[in-house]
């Protein structure tokens, strides 16, 4: 595993996954006043109303996200503490790139549509939350993916 983009994409996967299983538990309100999860949400960004197709966007974009991690700040990660740290600030980043300016504007709301509106700010801190916890995870996951495996490497068998 010695790309660091490849190791970003997978560990983008492995923390995909995790966050895709939150945000299936989570609820978003919808105009009418009922509640739909947050993975159909995700599904109708891409004119969808398809758990599966949520699923597989989400994943889509976490490996993206992940294989761009590997690529920006690979070389910046050390190990377990600095991927952390590194991930959990990349996830913030992620949280206001994606939660509240993309995702609204592909949604037809307003950039920081989540914040705004009061029915909203809870499933907003509850993205924030998941992008955090996504984060923490790809770091971890890209330091025992890339960064152990290329320490193991430079080991002498003996």
């Amino acid at each position: 595993m010695r790309s660091k983009i490849t190791a970003g994409a997978l560990s983008g996967l492995i923390a995909g996954v995790v966050f895709g299983m939150m945000m299936q538990m989570m609820t978003a309100p919808t105009p009418d006043g009922s509640r739909m999860p947050m993975m159909a949400m995700v599904a109708m960004v891409v004119r969808s109303d398809s758990l599966i197709v949520g699923w597989l966007y989400h994943l889509f974009n976490s490996a993206v996200i992940g294989g761009i991690f590997g690529w920006l700040l690979g070389n910046r990660i050390g190990g377990y503490g600095s991927g952390l740290l590194w991930g959990a600030l990349y996830g913030v980043a992620w949280w206001i790139l994606g939660g509240l300016v993309l995702m609204p504007m592909l949604l037809g709301m307003p950039v920081f549509a989540p914040l705004m509106m009061a029915m909203m700010r809870p499933v907003a801190m509850g993205s924030l939350m998941g992008h955090v916890i996504y984060g923490l995870i790809l770091g971890a996951s890209f330091v025992w993916l890339f960064k152990s495996r290329a320490l193991s490497v430079a080991e002498p068998i003996g």
